[in-house]
């Protein structure tokens, strides 16, 4: 660490703890801030006391007002200040819970990576095994090959999106690998006579649904259910030739939970399932396998939105069959989110056609997107436990998501210069060099500053500024370059050195704007939604920005939160204001 770096982190925290303290600093306090940053300086501390006593003394010279202006300075314009933390949202207690005793799951069907919605109740699921102590189940539910065909790669990124949002599972089922367990089951109910094979046509079971009455095949002994039952597992039966029904209220009020098909036959030839391939021709239907699963996995608690409601009513009647004590079922309002687009189809759509450019478009609210864009996952798991488990619709908007994420990159995003639509501007000066001393961040000191040097020793030298803002002053007027001088243009590409005095900016309400040396500015470009198409916006970045790793963020000055992508080619992605 150079003797210019840390002068300067003594002089942040010496004006730091001056402010702070009415005026007049203390060389100890000084002196154990810079050693708790930068531990390696600690053999040097002896040395570096009487470093820290100059610095102090030269900042209790000043006045309040002079320290004050410095800091100002040093921040870029603005005074460090650290917010306070803020506590997250509790959950409401769950009915019928005893800690230790409580299991929850996470079924998510393979088809797709997960988006907002579907990250409600995994982060809900996992939040109340974790707050009773209790387990959290994965489990894929992948039984239908054919219409909501089952993505082979999926499985792994449903993973790898929930180890993102920081949720570990204690177990994890795929229920297609489970087909010999609902076998089992089915032939139990049969034998109970809580379900029958039904070989009527698809009209007729609706036309019996419609008018509550239940068909002649469930008057069939059992010793035929079962005789029929195993002809449909050997293949006997095409599609639609025959299905499994359970035994319900045949005039239930919904029509759909009359006699509801727990099992159908798919020709797995023509639509093989990823994983079985067509092993099985004859597949379980989403409430069976649920009501098997939740109960032999021993899930007490299912978290899931109003849609299911009549879900829950149709597996009752399996456990109710079964003599089984049903789990709690909180059934939360639908999630609406404005300005993000949740439709599966529509998503796959729009990347068949060109629309998207995979399931990482930033345009989209996948959770592959939203890590893309620098959305962290400790802003989702708040925005769906400020959302909770509440019964109506919550309707929310993208902006509360960033204003929770914004939280946590104010304090974790470094700060720095990007100009974008570059233009050069020539600075005529008395000669000599200036210097900025830029801090990585204003309310955390002990990050250290970056120095920019211009070197007028000619009489002059020259910076990128963003050609907007020269583009709307007139000639002659003044403007300041964040931390480093007031200027007054002369015409579009040349301007004057007035001052560095930053009580002169501020008492004449000076636009600050970033800057970049022209001589040493890096080439960038950030990728944004801008109203739902992409833009790249090109720029100069200060050279600073090279410290910057794959996947960091930052907070450009005036342009908004990134994330740098591709060190390489220096590109961004804007995350937010």
């Amino acid at each position: 660490m150079g003797e210019e770096e840390v002068r300067g982190l003594a002089l942040l925290y010496a004006l730091e703890n001056a402010v702070k303290h009415g005026g007049r600093a203390l060389p100890q306090p000084v002196l154990s801030k810079l050693l708790g940053s930068k531990p390696e300086l600690r053999p040097r501390a002896r040395e570096l006391l009487a470093l820290v006593e100059k610095v102090v003394e030269e900042v209790n010279r000043m006045s309040p007002e002079e320290q004050r202006a410095s800091l100002e300075l040093l921040a870029g314009g603005g005074l460090p200040t650290r917010k306070a933390e803020e506590r997250r949202p509790e959950l409401p207690p769950l009915p019928r819970a005893e800690a230790g005793r409580v299991v929850t799951r996470f079924a998510p069907n393979p088809d797709f990576v997960l988006h907002l919605g579907s990250a409600r109740p995994a982060v809900l699921s996992y939040e109340y095994a974790k707050m009773y102590n209790g387990r959290f189940i994965l489990r894929f539910e992948d039984t239908d090959p054919k219409t909501k065909s089952p993505m082979r790669e999926a499985y792994d990124l449903v993973r790898e999106d929930l180890r993102w949002l920081g949720l570990k599972w204690d177990e994890e089922y795929i229920q297609s690998l489970r087909m010999e367990v609902y076998y089992e089951h089915a032939r139990r109910l049969i034998e109970i006579g809580g379900a029958y094979v039904c070989t009527c046509s698809r009209e007729e079971i609706s036309r019996n649904r419609a008018a509550g009455v239940r068909c002649a095949c469930a008057s069939r002994p059992v010793e035929q259910q079962l005789e029929l039952w195993e002809r449909m597992l050997a293949g006997d039966f095409g599609e639609g030739e025959a299905v499994l029904r359970v035994k319900t209220d045949i005039r239930h009020p919904n029509p759909s939970v009359r006699d509801w098909i727990a099992f159908r036959v798919i020709d797995t030839e023509r639509y093989p399932h990823p994983l079985v391939g067509s092993k099985y021709v004859v597949w379980p239907t989403y409430n069976f396998a649920c009501a098997i699963d939740d109960h032999l996995m021993g899930v007490t608690h299912i978290l899931r939105g109003a849609e299911h409601e009549i879900n829950t009513i149709k597996q009752k009647y399996v456990y109710d069959h079964f003599g089984w004590e049903y789990p709690v079922a909180i059934h939360f309002g639908r999630l609406g989110i404005e300005g993000a687009i949740l439709s599966k189809s529509k998503i796959r759509e729009g990347i068949r056609a060109g629309l998207f450019t995979g399931f990482d478009d930033i345009r989209l609210a996948t959770l592959r997107a939203l890590r893309r864009r620098g959305i962290l996952p400790e802003a989702i798991r708040d925005l769906m436990l400020h959302v909770g488990i509440r019964p109506s619709t919550a309707r929310i908007s993208l902006e509360n998501l960033y204003a929770l994420n914004r939280k946590y990159l104010e304090v974790r995003a470094n700060r720095y210069m990007f100009v974008p639509d570059p233009v050069k501007l020539k600075l005529r000066a008395e000669g000599g060099t200036l210097v900025a001393r830029i801090p990585r961040h204003p309310s955390y000191p002990e990050r250290g500053v970056r120095e920019l040097r211009l070197d007028c020793s000619s009489g002059s030298c020259e910076v990128y500024v963003p050609g907007d803002d020269v583009a709307k002053a007139q000639p002659g007027s003044e403007l300041r370059l964040l931390g480093l001088a007031n200027i007054r243009l002369l015409d579009a590409s040349t301007a004057e050195v007035v001052n560095l005095d930053v009580d002169y900016a501020k008492s004449r309400k000076l636009p600050i704007i970033q800057w970049a040396p022209a001589d040493t500015a890096v080439q960038a470009r950030v990728l944004a939604d801008r109203e739902g198409s992409l833009v790249e916006v090109r720029g100069v970045a200060e050279p600073g920005a090279m410290e910057l790793a794959e996947g960091e963020h930052a907070q450009f000055y005036r342009f908004g939160f990134v994330v740098l992508e591709d060190k390489r080619e220096m590109r961004f992605v804007y995350t937010h204001p």
